[in-house]
């Protein structure tokens, strides 16, 4: 993807800023990067904290893994230069929706720590949290409605995260939840306890 900035760009700083949409909605925006193996939750989990937040009157939005290949991502396939530019959408969509005084949630296996950095470089500091996924591989397979697991091993999906193609575990997440051990309930409320720190800011 040609990725180069067109010199005629400039960028227009508009006059209602970040800062006046913040107040406006009563709280900081933020990202909350969900990251794990494909059945690991992260969809689930994610979708769930923006439910309780909206519930709490929170502005939000969830970038959906499968929803952005229908449209934002539809002209990408799954090969790695096509993957790192999914991603790099997402965080550029994301760093928008930050300066719209949003808090974002997005679900994306997003295998590698490389492309997971490069998204964090887009931020300021205690605008972008990690959240690791932890949940076993078996687990995971155990979940897959979709069975994507078994054709993966039946050599018909080449390039499966897990399977055929590596997933880099964070080293060091914002926050690990064991997805695959404790419940939705339990996970929903360590992730809402780190929104309620970055929404303070601190």
């Amino acid at each position: 993807m040609n990725q180069e900035k067109s010199p005629n760009a400039v960028w227009h700083h508009a006059t209602v800023t970040r800062a006046r949409r913040q107040r406006l909605n009563d709280h900081r925006s933020f990202v909350l990067w969900f990251t794990g193996l494909s059945g690991a939750g992260k969809s689930t989990l994610a979708h769930e904290v923006e439910e309780r937040l909206h519930r709490q009157g929170r502005r939000t939005f969830v970038f959906d893994g499968d929803n952005v290949r229908h449209g934002l991502c539809a002209d990408l396939g799954f090969a790695a230069k096509d993957r790192a530019e999914n991603l790099r959408r997402i965080g550029e969509m994301s760093r928008l929706f930050v300066e719209a005084g949003i808090i974002s949630l997005t679900a994306f296996i997003s295998p590698f720590r490389s492309d997971r950095q490069r998204i964090r470089n887009m931020f300021a500091p205690g605008d972008f949290y990690e959240i690791f996924c932890d949940c076993p591989m078996e687990i995971c397979e155990e979940r897959d409605v979709k069975g994507m697991y078994r054709r993966a091993r039946a050599g018909e999906i080449p390039g499966f995260t897990g399977v055929s193609a590596p997933y880099e575990p964070p080293e060091r997440p914002d926050l690990r939840v064991f997805t695959g051990r404790d419940s939705l309930e339990t996970c929903v409320g360590q992730v809402l306890a780190l929104a309620a720190t970055a929404m303070r800011g601190n």
